[in-house]
This record gives structure tokens, sequence and C-alpha cells, in this order.
């Protein structure tokens, strides 16, 4: 993928703590300072972004209390980014984004993700997402003094630890992290909760003169979105939660208080991604080595591969390519199927044969400042994890025997939280059913390596109205791994605010390992193809489940039928 993409089991390879869900790490931030009215209202005064990369996008600053119990003290600042509808005629509002995290910075997220909404949502709506507090060019949890202070402390410390030392180093790491963190500004470290980034999506909101939100939330933006839907029922308009978290894994303390699991696999999230590497590794046999390097021919020789593999990693590393740092690389690389699949093949392909495997080129000195601790300030201070190091071993044994190798990673992700020194000062724990002024759009992947389709069962579940639409696919979220056929759905919804029927499913657009489907070969009039029905689409090495729906969109003039304009 050719751009900048940090997997933290929230996007790209990252470190224990910081990574649940996605995290995309970027440019420089916004530039144009807005105060509060005179009412308390955000003012936005949006200015052309800086770089390259935003060229197109506008920016502004939002002021909004750090404790929305006391506006009156201290203000923090939230980077704002917005791409303008491209039809202005046809504007029908703002769409609020978030690129999930937690610790996703907006202002990086959305010029990433952009050109992957639907083309009729950029054409009617004036795209918005933001840094949320805690995080990115907003008031942010920083603990190093420098990015490159944070880089080399990053540098030193393993994805996740392999015996018993480098449980005790690791463990160690991150109580440092911790007291770091605590001097730097521990007031900031109680209001970063995801409460206290609802209430400011709802000042946003205001402030771009709707009267209800508008929302596509991705991963752990589902958790935001669904903790406004709670907060502010009375102001949903259309809220997509795309790659879920269970809201009530994310809570739960267990009967005891102390929490039995960690955050990730209360979620399931090792599970999903053992499922999701079990579809690689068989999707990977299935193709020829011309499709994937990886590839031994068949799924169940390509499996023993991928285990002898890391049974030699585990004795001896390819250069600095340990066995740890494999086995994120491939959880990370999972999120995207296109091109993260072929990449992980790559990569696997060259430690097979002994060779390290190229890093991409980097600048002596990181562009930007790193923010690893941002998600586990968030993650730390409001969702339950087990409060001794002395716990998480145990963890790992239970997770393996669960998920295999990818069960350490998600288990010593949470590790950091046994000595994080603040708790959220109001985090939202419940309920999350309350009845919202118009029904929630939940998204999933049947095969979603971070947030599993038990997890978007159980949002569309929990929440007061709501319903599933299931993705037949691989990989982290619906928009980050396109589906016309979700697309035309997601806009039919935000448009007219039909949801899909019930039970509805749809396929991502292109099967794993394949760079296009072939066009159909012109069937004789003969061939029986009923007139306005596609014929059957077929890949390489099977036949792939391409979904046609027709007639979803209204036409452009038709009415709304929500009352906007």
């Amino acid at each position: 993928m050719p751009r900048t993409v940090i997997r933290i089991p929230l996007r790209g390879a990252a470190s224990a703590a910081a990574g649940a869900l996605v995290m995309l790490l970027g440019a420089a931030g916004p530039a144009s300072a807005g105060g509060p009215g005179g009412d308390g209202a955000v003012v936005l005064r949006w200015k052309p972004c800086e770089g390259e990369a935003r060229a197109a996008f506008d920016c502004a600053v939002a002021n909004v209390p750090l404790d929305h119990t006391r506006p009156e003290d201290r203000t923090i600042e939230l980077a704002v980014i917005r791409h303008r509808a491209a039809e202005p005629a046809e504007r029908d509002g703002a769409l609020f984004f978030n690129p999930g995290g937690p610790g996703g910075p907006g202002t990086v997220g959305l010029p990433e993700l952009y050109e992957k909404f639907p083309r009729e949502l950029r054409e009617r709506y004036d795209i918005v997402s933001w840094d949320p507090r805690g995080v990115g060019e907003s008031t942010a949890v920083r603990c190093f003094p420098s990015a490159q202070e944070a880089a080399a402390w990053h540098a030193e410390v393993p994805t996740f630890p392999v015996g018993e030392r480098e449980q005790r180093a690791f463990a160690a790491s991150y109580a440092d992290l911790a007291r770091r963190c605590e001097r730097d500004d521990p007031e900031l470290l109680r209001h970063i909760s995801t409460a206290d980034t609802a209430r400011d999506l709802d000042l946003l909101r205001r402030a771009t003169g709707e009267e209800r939100l508008h929302y596509w939330g991705i991963s752990y933006g589902t958790l935001l979105g669904a903790t406004y839907a709670n907060l502010f029922p009375e102001r949903v308009g259309r809220l997509v939660l795309d790659g879920n978290v269970d809201p009530r894994a994310w809570v739960n303390r267990g009967a005891t208080g102390e929490p039995e699991l960690n955050t990730f696999l209360r979620l399931g999230s090792h599970l999903g991604s053992a499922g999701t590497l079990t579809q690689f590794l068989d999707h990977c046999g299935r193709a020829p080595v011309t499709g994937c390097v990886f590839s031994a021919g068949s799924p169940a020789a390509t499996r023993a591969k991928y285990d002898s593999l890391l049974r030699r990693l585990a004795k001896r590393p390819v250069g600095e390519w340990t066995y740890a740092r494999t086995v994120s690389e491939v959880r990370g690389g999972l999120y995207t199927v296109h091109p993260g699949w072929a990449g992980i093949a790559d990569t696997l392909e060259e430690l097979w044969a002994g060779r390290a495997p190229v890093d991409p080129g980097t600048a002596a000195e990181p562009a930007r400042y790193p923010g690893f601790e941002q998600s586990t300030a968030v993650i730390c201070a409001e969702s339950p994890n087990p409060a001794s190091p002395d716990r998480y071993p145990g963890l790992e044994r239970r997770a393996v025997a669960e998920a295999g190798a990818l069960g350490s990673w998600w288990a010593w992700a949470t590790e950091p939280c046994t000595a994080w020194p603040a708790r959220a000062a109001r985090p939202y724990t419940g309920p999350w059913n309350r009845t919202t002024a118009h029904p929630v759009l939940v998204v999933n992947p049947t095969h979603d390596p971070s947030t599993p389709y038990a997890s978007g069962r159980a949002m569309a579940a929990e929440l007061g109205s709501a319903r599933l639409l299931t993705l037949d696919g691989y990989g982290h979220t619906a928009l980050d791994n396109p589906s016309a056929c979700v697309g035309r759905h997601v806009v039919r919804y935000f448009v007219t605010g039909a949801l899909p029927p019930e039970g509805a499913r749809c396929a991502q657009d292109l099967p794993p390992f394949v760079e296009r489907i072939p066009e159909p070969a012109a069937l004789p009039a003969s061939a029986g193809t009923p007139p306005g029905e596609a014929p059957e689409l077929r890949a390489p090495y099977g036949v792939w489940p391409q979904e046609i729906v027709s007639g979803l969109l209204p036409p452009r003039s038709a009415a709304r039928t929500d009352g906007r304009r």
C-alpha cells in the first residue's frame, strides 16, 4: 500500500499496547484556530490544509472543554479536517468520519481513505474528521520531549515478549512509560475517554450546522459511534458502524470486578486473527505461486509451511526478523486484503528462503511524533484489564491454545495497563440500548482479524435499533476492503434512511490474490442468461460470489425522506 500506515490492531505494525484497532500516522496538523462562541459553541474557521497529501482539504482548530462538566475551566484543542462535497449543488450536509484506534488521527486517516468512500457520498457530503483529544495534532498525550526520543524508546521494546527474561523487561519498559506519561500531563490522562470524545463530536456536529449526526466510524470508531448514540440518542441521524467493537466486552469487569481476560481476548480479536490467517493460508495454497508466492501447492501444505517457518524463526531469527516480529507483521498485514495479503506472502517467502525482507525506506528521524502511547492512554484508562504483570503469561498460554501464535500478540497488548497511572474520570459503561432517532447500520466482514464477526452481531443486538449488513469477506472493515454492494447499501441508507433487508449479505469486489476479476466472455443469445442478469464471473482459482444489486439509489432529483435539505 503506497500510504504510510501503521497497523495496530486497530491500522499497521506496532507496539503491543498501541494497537487494538486502526491507527494511521501521517502529516502535520491543521492551523486555523477557532475558539468557543459566546454561547459556548465551537466556531470553526476553515483554511486550506498544509502539505501535498492534503491539498484538497480544509483544516481548522476547535477549542473544547477538557472537562465537559466544568466548561469554564481549562480548554484543549482539536485538529479538524474536511473535504467539501464534490458536487456543491447536490450537497446534503456533513458526514463525520472516525478512522479507529483508539488513537487514529483523522487528519491523516481521512486523506488516506477518502477515495475509498463511495462516490455518491463524496459528491453529496462534506466529509469531516478530527484528531480526537489526546491524539495527533490535537492536545495530545506526549510522554517524550521529542519524536526522536519517542521513536528511540519504542525501537528497544519488542512487539510482544518471548520468554521470562523478555517478559520482565517488557513490563519494566511499560512501567517506565507510565511514569513518563504521568509527569507530562496527568490531568489530560483522566479526560480522554470515549465518552469525552463523544461529547466533543456533538460540539463539532453543532459547529457544522447539523441538527443530527451523520457518521461513519470504523474499528474503535464503532465504539465511539455507539457511545454517541446512547449519550445523544435524539441527535442520531445516520450512523454506520463498520468493523465493530462489542461495547459490553470493552467495559466488562467480570463478576468479581477483576477482569479474567484482557480487552482483546474478551473481544475475541485473537480468534478473529486466527480465523483470518487460516483463510489467508488456504487461499494462498489454492493459488499458483504466480498468484501467491508463499503457496506450497495446497492449503494443507501451505499451512504446514507456515508452521515450519515459525518454528525455525523461534530458534534462529533471520537478521532482525525475529519470531515475534514476524507474527506481528502477519497480524497487521491481514487487515487489508489488497495489497496486504500479497505483502505478507512476499515477506514469508523471503524468510522461508533465509533472506531478511527489505524494510521500506524510512527517514533517519521520524517526520512526526509517533504517538504510540496515545492508544494505550485511552484503553488503559477506561477498559478493564488484569492489574498484575504476573497474570499475562497465563493469558498468553490461554490465547495461544485458542488461536495459535497470534494469540501472544493480543494477550500482551494490554500489559502496559498494569502500570498505567490514570483512570477515566467519567467513562460511559452503558446502557447501550437507548432508542435512537434513526436506526443504526452495522457492517462487519465475516473474517475480520481484529473485530470478529461475532462482535458485529453483538453490536447490532445491543443497540436499541440497528440492522446488521454482513460482508462475506476478509480484512478489517468494509471501507478498507471495498465492496460495491456494501457501498450501494450505505449510500442508500445515508441518502434515504432505508436499511438493507434483514439478513442482507454482500461480497467483496476482489478475491484474495487476484488483481482484477477477468471480463466475462460474451455469451451467445442461446446461453440462456435472463435479460438484465450478469453472467457468473469466474476468478482464476474458483468462483467469487459477486452480488449484483440494482435500483438501490433514488434518482438525483428525488426528495429526501428525512426533511433535510
